[in-house]
């Protein structure tokens, strides 16, 4: 069996297990999850410490969560949970697995998604690939609130394109210069480029609130001067915490293993924040990319 004849018989049998479902639950269809992308101009800033603890944090507040390891070149979701996964995008991408048969569970039931480290012929998807893994991705909707994609940093192709997908995007940066400067740059193409007007920003390893704030004022002032009429929120701030680097050598989730650490309540707390308020609706984007929307990019 070829690779186009192994892609149909996955997707006919998707489809199938979708109507399924929706003959299992009548006509009363839960509404699909929110899909929110965290993203970075800049590598180094903790975006997958961030996804994952805050994915933990949001599975242990009852949301049944999803995290994609969108990194197709430096997948490390699941080293960071110790997770030994037997499958990967790549594999999906393939025709060869569905993404139930890829997923993966970790701690307090965080469902992980996970990508394949170093392939590289996953950094540009074909047309045909996007539009398997938009059907495998419609099957998970029944079973998922919230989806948290975790990008790889930077402007490439496939960065744009999680960014553009999700109904919302949080953007990571830390006190650092080069950090600030690359998640305007990044804001800029998105806006710019791509229309791109709401973004939420998150300080990773600041030392203080006053210390957060400034940074994400100077991010503030700087677009508001070159980028025009844009929604930068603040999100709030993970606190530099000693007990993170450990947990991270031991292959396991801060808020896991250290749940009463500074960073750790400062999960809990956006987790609460994020699960008790309404989504952003949008008619032309919200889902779109999982489910029918951004085919056309």
């Amino acid at each position: 069996m070829n690779q186009a004849e192994t892609l149909e018989r996955i997707m006919t049998h998707s489809a199938e297990q979708k109507k399924t479902t929706n003959r299992k639950q009548g006509a009363v269809l839960t509404s699909p999850p929110r899909v929110i992308c965290v993203t970075s101009g800049k590598g180094g800033v903790g975006k997958t410490n961030i996804v994952t603890n805050l994915g933990f944090a949001l599975s242990k507040a009852g949301k049944k969560v999803l995290v994609l390891d969108a990194d197709l070149n430096l997948a490390n979701v699941d080293i960071l949970l110790g997770l030994t996964p037997r499958y990967n995008l790549h594999h999906v991408f393939m025709g060869e697995k569905s993404l139930q048969e890829v997923l993966v569970q970790g701690p307090a039931g965080l469902l992980i998604l996970p990508a394949s480290s170093g392939i590289m012929e996953l950094a540009e998807l074909t047309e045909h690939q996007r539009l398997y893994f938009l059907a495998e991705m419609d099957a998970l909707a029944q079973e998922v609130d919230i989806m948290l994609i975790d990008t790889a940093a930077g402007i490439n192709n496939n960065v744009i394109y999680f960014n553009l997908a999700a109904q919302e995007r949080i953007i990571i940066l830390t006190p650092e210069p080069t950090s600030l400067t690359d998640a305007y740059a990044l804001i800029k193409v998105l806006s710019g480029r791509h229309d791109v007007k709401r973004f939420r920003i998150l300080v990773n390893l600041a030392r203080s609130e006053k210390e957060a704030l400034a940074v994400f004022r100077k991010l503030s002032i700087v677009a508001d001067r070159f980028l025009g009429s844009l929604s930068l929120d603040y999100l709030g701030h993970i606190p530099y915490d000693s007990k993170l680097p450990q947990a991270v050598r031991e292959q396991r989730l801060v808020s896991d293993l250290f749940p009463d650490s500074a960073a750790s309540r400062m999960f809990g707390r956006l987790a609460r924040e994020i699960s008790q308020e309404e989504p952003e609706v949008k008619a032309d984007g919200n889902i779109k990319f999982f489910w029918q929307g951004l085919i056309d990019l």
